[in-house]
């Protein structure tokens, strides 16, 4: 469907409100020219104080000359207001879907454009939508996002900016696509309500692990969240600190402004720290002076953020959470070390061992292939060191069974876990008792723990328990 043909005059109303806009700003003097510009940018991010300004002005030039029940406008627009402001100060197509304007697009996490294309993650499937959205104006989106990021190129081939919402957006272009082809992905978490108990209600964990983990988060496990790209690590750690005392001082360190602590721990001491490579190993030092009872480290990706993680943990900070792209639990500490190693120096094997002791549980997770708008639990593994044999071991304690489409356990706990919970013997009994009600009812059969091969010497083989 070519819809500048089927909605001609739309687009063609758009164009003489554009253009008496225009004559009003050409009027104008140079300092209210440079509000506009920044008006504009407010509006395309979707700060409300803008969004208002255009739209009024936009109906008020509509009133009086044309009638919405005269015009034919795209049904993915709610109104002509709302569909002439979208095509010239907002994101045109995608503006339903950005602002959740149907059951459908609130339920949507990711959309994409490839070209002039528009597909969105519908029910676990990228579904071509019958918006297009032109080159022209592909190019002024681009441009107005790359307002709001002033260290941005526009000749740069690849950016990454944020909508006022938190709507992430990664723009290819440019040298790196085809001609015409040119990608903008966006991405929208869409867990609003961050219980454990909307986790299960969604068959992400099982509801009988519930309070499981509600204990786990108080009794301080610093905890790392693993799984491939969509795999719902970050909406998991969000939950997990949803949960966290707010009386306790936090940091969160983040390679971008993607999780908004703030909303989600108003009454938190909890700080924000944008900062990734360089400029992360230029402020490691001043954090790990820092007074904070843990820290938060989202998207760990490369040296400087996983040797800030080991150095955090390793001088006794507990309730530290950190979300990585990762395999499965196996892979992780060598993946860690051996980043470190290559960048800072130092023998694996005091690295490796460092990280054993340093993170108590990794929790597993992926998107579900059937419906890659499903998330679940894969499994949660214990990393222990035994500083007498001077070895370390992965134990599985919940494992997704994808026969019995059940979620196995083991009770299984490392002594050093048990010493954690002399802190709170109360809280860390209910945690035994939770797991050993859940083993009994679901038990993983097959063995749990692992002798990783990359740290001993022969090492490598399966417990039979």
């Amino acid at each position: 469907m070519d819809q500048h043909q089927t909605f001609s005059r739309f687009f063609s109303l758009c164009r003489t409100v554009e253009e008496i806009m225009e004559r009003e700003w050409n009027d104008s003097e140079e300092w209210e020219r440079q509000k506009r510009l920044e008006m504009e940018k407010g509006a395309i991010m979707g700060h409300e104080k803008e969004t208002c300004f255009y739209k009024t002005k936009i109906q008020n030039i509509l009133k009086g000359r044309y009638q919405e029940s005269d015009m034919i406008y795209p049904p993915w627009y709610r109104s002509l207001t709302e569909g002439i402001f979208a095509e010239l100060y907002g994101l045109s197509g995608l503006t339903p879907w950005a602002y959740d304007e149907t059951e459908e697009y609130k339920n949507s996490s990711s959309a994409k454009l490839i070209g002039d294309r528009m597909y969105c993650l519908i029910d676990g499937r990228s579904v071509l939508q019958p918006q297009r959205i032109s080159e022209n104006r592909r190019q002024q989106l681009k441009r107005a996002f790359l307002l709001t990021a002033p260290k941005e190129r526009i000749e740069k081939g690849f950016h990454e900016v944020y909508l006022h919402n938190g709507i992430r957006i990664t723009i290819y272009s440019g040298d790196r696509t085809k001609p015409g082809q040119d990608v903008m992905v966006f991405r929208k978490y869409i867990l609003r309500e961050l219980t454990f108990e909307k986790l299960a209600e969604l068959g992400t964990i099982p509801a009988d692990s519930v309070e499981l983990f509600k204990i786990m988060v108080r009794l301080g496990f610093n905890v790392l969240f693993s799984g491939q790209v969509r795999a719902g690590k970050t909406a998991f750690m969000q939950v997990w600190q949803r949960h966290e005392d707010t009386s306790l001082e936090g940091l969160a360190v983040s390679t971008d402004p993607e999780t908004p602590w703030h909303q989600i721990m108003p009454d938190a001491p909890l700080m924000q720290i944008v900062a990734d490579g360089k400029d992360l190993e230029d402020i490691t030092k001043s954090l790990l002076r820092g007074d904070n009872d843990y820290i938060i480290l989202e998207e760990m990706r490369d040296a400087a953020a996983f040797k800030l993680a080991v150095d955090v943990t390793s001088i006794g900070t507990v309730r530290s959470k950190a979300t990585i792209h990762a395999g499965d639990a196996h892979d992780i500490p060598y993946k860690m070390a051996s980043a470190i190693s290559a960048k800072y120096g130092g023998d694996l094997k005091p690295l490796i061992a460092r990280i054993f002791r340093s993170f108590n549980y990794v929790i597993e997770l992926y998107q579900v292939p059937s419906d890659r708008s499903r998330k679940r639990l894969k499994g949660i593994s214990e990393y222990r060191y035994d500083p007498i044999s001077a070895t370390v071991s992965i134990h599985t304690i919940c494992r997704y069974d994808e026969i019995s489409k059940r979620w196995r356990w083991k009770y299984d706990i490392g002594e050093d876990k048990k010493n954690m919970g002399k802190l709170q013997p109360d809280e860390f009994k209910r945690m035994e008792e939770m797991l050993k009600m859940l083993e009994s009812k679901n038990p993983i059969m097959e063995n749990t723990v692992i002798y990783p091969r990359y740290y001993g010497d022969g090492g490598g083989n399966k417990d039979d328990r």
